[in-house]
């Protein structure tokens, strides 16, 4: 099975990064997946923005202080509007930049009729402990192997005792026994930053399941010839 293309922050080398038109070029240049960051603004909306700042000119203001108008203003849609503007045939992995913006995305995924198709990511293990009791949306620890404290299998183990859907690693942190390894506990194995087509057909042979690339065009032809 062919693993999931996500979109780093959309086509972020021909639009402005995690915004409609990125997300929009994406899907057209064929990814079946866009990955995003999310926030809560000042009004509880979820809104898509990698950093806890936005500039305009030379003043930065926190996210979490404007808005869903306002951050609008300066390019960031809300997730809701994602949906209402791409539809939900896709999936989307969202980095949870807040703990609070978990389960209002959650509701926002659920309106889209979506949420199986949402992959909810953190490196907080005891975040995703808490989040399981919502079974119809996906869980994924992303971590750099470094920084797990446990040996890798007994952490397999652990996330799939907890009901964790995905491990998320750079790809340098994978290997092909470390694949075999957590889906041998049914966690499937995601890798980030992966834009070198050599590092692209590396992880393919890996079998990982996701990958996370900021070319899609160079990851969708990679995926394309592997399949080939």
């Amino acid at each position: 099975m062919a693993p999931i293309t996500f979109a780093h922050r959309g086509a972020r080398l021909d639009e402005p990064e995690n915004t409609i038109p990125a997300f929009r070029a994406a899907l057209a240049q064929g990814a079946s997946g866009l990955e995003t960051d999310a926030w809560l603004s000042a009004d509880g909306e979820v809104v898509l923005v990698h950093d806890a700042t936005v500039r305009r000119g030379l003043r930065r203001q926190r996210v979490r202080d404007l808005t869903a108008d306002a951050l609008a203003g300066h390019g960031v849609p809300r997730l809701a509007d994602v949906y209402a503007e791409l539809g939900s045939d896709f999936e989307l992995s969202v980095d949870l930049k807040q703990r609070a913006v978990a389960r209002p995305l959650i509701a926002v995924a659920r309106a889209a009729g979506a949420p199986e198709r949402a992959w909810l990511c953190t490196p907080t293990v005891d975040l995703l402990r808490e989040l399981r009791e919502h079974d119809d949306v996906k869980l994924v620890h992303s971590q750099r192997r470094r920084d797990v404290d446990a040996p890798l299998e007994r952490h397999a183990s652990d996330l799939a005792n907890i009901g964790v859907d995905a491990m998320n690693m750079h790809h340098t942190d994978w290997s092909g026994g470390l694949v075999s390894l957590f889906h041998r506990f049914d966690v499937r194995a995601f890798a980030w930053d992966v834009q070198e087509t050599r590092y692209l057909r590396a992880v393919l042979a890996m079998g990982v399941d996701g990958i996370y690339c900021d070319r899609v065009d160079r990851l969708m032809a990679a995926v394309g010839e592997w399949g080939g």
